[in-house]
């Protein structure tokens, strides 16, 4: 049987950092019981164009493993090239890199290590709505250049206490986020999701339901993005909906880059209507060189967070999504059930309501 992964390089950091489990270098650390059993393992970070190893072995692969921080996307063309392909695993969260409406079609089992990153991501939301609201990457920036000008940093740098925070779903990561919020003292926490949460849940972060999306971005100061791509929510923060956020709002995305408009949101970056925008999330990744939120600004030349897409991938992560990765293998191979909160798409089709499925 052939396994194909496509991980990231990690270089000289890999060689260096055993535990960079996501890597080419590392591969999760299962090549050698892979081998044991007889299996092929195949790992690239080599995923661009009719050449590359992804497509190339793609055709005769039984399973995929890739990553949502290098992913090997896998359209519906690929699918039905892919004549062996059974089950494609997402070693972390996130498997929009897929075709999902295809592989229900073929039959093609998608699977992620559900919960693997949620309290590193949820975390990086809180350190990136701290970076914004108090203008550090500035005030950083200029320390950096030898210059010393308080006033140039303090005027654009808030507290979080007494500011509405909300976010835009409120599953794992998104409900986290609010806990982690709470001793901060908010003025209000908001949440925007098509399920309330359980009444208990929501009386813990003390947070309110608004049900109008609109409605729900004009009453926040923070707005973070936490929610899944898909057909619903690609696009979902345009130009049109950025027009009803508060003017000089903060918004961080470290769910998906389709999920905000590009364009959209360098343009109100740059008028002021947003006052920052912080994150980890691109499309497509790797981003390109000249991608406008590499560089765009607020009109003070600030605002800008944006980071590689790492948020999920820190050490602790990589170790829980290695295992996790791992015994979704083990399941497969001995066709054991599989835990039900890792199944996207089963034998049977879409179990899970994350993208859409309503």
């Amino acid at each position: 049987m052939k396994i194909l992964a496509i991980l990231y390089s990690g270089g000289e950091a890999a060689r260096q950092e055993p535990r960079l489990l996501g890597t080419t270098e590392n591969q999760l650390g299962i090549r050698e019981w892979i081998e044991k059993q007889g299996h092929e393992f195949i790992v690239s970070e080599d995923k661009e164009g009719p050449d590359s190893v992804f497509q190339k072995h793609i055709v005769d692969a039984e399973v995929l493993i890739t990553t949502p921080f290098h992913p090997g996307y896998l359209t519906a063309d690929l699918i039905s090239k892919a004549k062996n392909l059974k089950i494609c695993i997402t070693a972390g969260v996130g498997s929009d890199h897929i075709d999902l409406n295809a592989a229900v079609e073929r039959g093609i089992e998608v699977l992620e290590v559900s919960g693997s990153n949620v309290v590193s991501v949820a975390e990086h939301v809180v350190m990136s709505i701290l970076l914004l609201v108090r203008n550090f990457v500035p005030a950083h920036e200029m320390i950096e250049r030898g210059d010393w000008q308080v006033s140039e940093v303090a005027r654009n740098a808030y507290d979080l206490e007494g500011k509405v925070v909300g976010t835009i779903g409120a599953g794992r990561i998104g409900f986290r986020v609010l806990q982690r919020l709470r001793p901060f003292d908010c003025k209000e926490l908001l949440y925007y999701d098509y399920a309330p949460l359980p009444e208990h849940a929501a009386k813990e972060i003390n947070a309110r339901r608004v049900e109008d999306l609109k409605e729900f971005v004009s009453q926040c100061d923070v707005v973070t993005v936490n929610c899944p791509l898909h057909e619903g929510t690609r696009g979902l923060v345009n130009a049109e909906l950025l027009s009803h956020f508060k003017k000089g709002a903060w918004l961080v995305n470290t769910a998906r880059g389709a999920i905000c408009d590009r364009d959209a949101v360098a343009a109100a970056l740059k008028s002021g209507q947003l006052s920052g925008y912080s994150g980890d999330v691109w499309n497509v990744q790797p981003a390109p060189k000249d991608h406008i939120w590499r560089t765009m600004k607020n009109p003070l030349g600030g605002g800008n967070g944006m980071v590689p897409h790492y948020s999920g991938t820190t050490l602790d992560a990589q170790a829980r999504y290695a295992a996790g990765t791992k015994s979704i293998l083990e399941n497969y191979l001995a066709n054991s059930p599989q835990e039900p909160q890792n199944v996207i798409v089963g034998r049977k089709g879409y179990e899970t309501k994350a993208y859409g499925q309503r």
